[in-house]
């Protein structure tokens, strides 16, 4: 795709391909919200570092001798700093704010109990979450994530990245405050799917170790508040800092100052391009392969409508 024009003198619009052009009377752009990885302003300006985002990460080998700072601990992130770390590399992992769900539990995979929880399907979400990190990992065939547990088995944690200066590094000082909120994430899913089981009587085996969690590591007790990268002997940066939208093929009227679409749950203000796959379009499942399907049905619906009322024929058509 190269770019999306609207006609001039008729309607629809003219598409520029790899392989040629196309024309359509309407668009739906699903591309989703994950286009262009996004690397901070405050991305160290040092040369001698190795930087690149989570999204051209491939494997340990792709970075030189010496220890990982992992920038952003969503589920990329962290799986990033645990494999870094299994292979023998020195790793920091800077921690925000996030949500923690659990891989599975009481044999349940945690989708499972998102839908009959009614979690995807809800309509709003919670002022300042919208765009939460979700932490969770399919690693090694998936597993909960458990921050305590990746500083027991030596990865360094620290508070969200704040600054890059001359080649030092700091943080913020809200490391703990980060994975317990976490933590009530996590256990606040605990408690509603027990409630679930028993208000609908199923036979699903408690899973009491689920509740257990390991001692503060000294790395939230004591935080690291500022690194000197070349005397911790860091020279690879990586950014798990997510991704925007990039339109910049669209070349139609319906943006805001910052690129963002803008949109009444898909309908686009540019009549005939609607937008799919973006998050909180009509609930929390709207960026994800398990709830596109209702705002497919529902932009479909709205191309019906705007079909059948552009073949409508007036009294002196239907005479003729």
């Amino acid at each position: 795709m190269k770019s999306v024009r609207r006609n001039t003198g008729k309607p629809g619009f003219i598409i520029d391909t790899s392989d040629g052009l196309i024309e359509a009377r309407r668009v739906v752009a699903a591309t989703g919200p994950f286009q262009k990885p996004i690397i901070p302003p405050i991305a160290a300006a040092e040369t001698s570092l190795v930087q690149l985002h989570s999204a051209h990460y491939r494997n340990p080998q792709q970075l030189p001798e010496g220890g990982v700072l992992v920038v952003g601990a969503g589920s990329s992130g962290v799986q990033i700093a645990d494999e870094l770390n299994r292979a023998g590399k020195s790793v920091w992992l800077s921690v925000g704010p996030h949500d923690r769900p659990p891989r599975s539990y009481r044999q349940r995979d945690f989708c499972w109990w998102l839908g009959v929880l009614g979690l995807w399907d809800k309509a709003a979400s919670e002022p300042g979450k919208e765009h939460v990190t979700i932490a969770v990992s399919g690693a090694r065939g998936g597993h909960t994530v458990d921050f305590r547990r990746l500083a027991q088995e030596g990865v360094n944690l620290v508070g969200r990245t704040r600054t890059f200066n001359a080649g030092e590094v700091t943080f913020e000082e809200d490391l703990t405050e980060n994975i317990r909120r976490g933590d009530e994430n996590y256990l606040s899913l605990l408690d509603a799917a027990d409630a679930w089981i028993d208000r609908n009587g199923m036979d699903l085996p408690p899973e009491p170790q689920a509740r257990q969690m390991l001692a503060d590591p000294s790395c939230m007790t004591q935080p690291t508040l500022s690194l000197n990268l070349a005397q911790a002997g860091i020279t690879s940066i990586i950014w798990a800092t997510g991704y925007a939208v990039d339109y910049r093929w669209l070349e139609v009227d319906t943006f805001d100052a910052a690129g963002r679409p803008r949109h009444q749950r898909g309908v686009s203000q540019e009549p005939g391009v609607y937008f799919l796959g973006l998050p909180w379009l009509s609930r929390r499942g709207s960026s994800f392969i398990w709830g596109v399907w209702h705002d497919a049905k529902y932009i479909a619906d709205q191309i019906t409508i705007q079909r059948s009322y552009e073949g409508y024929q007036g009294p002196e058509q239907r005479l003729r």
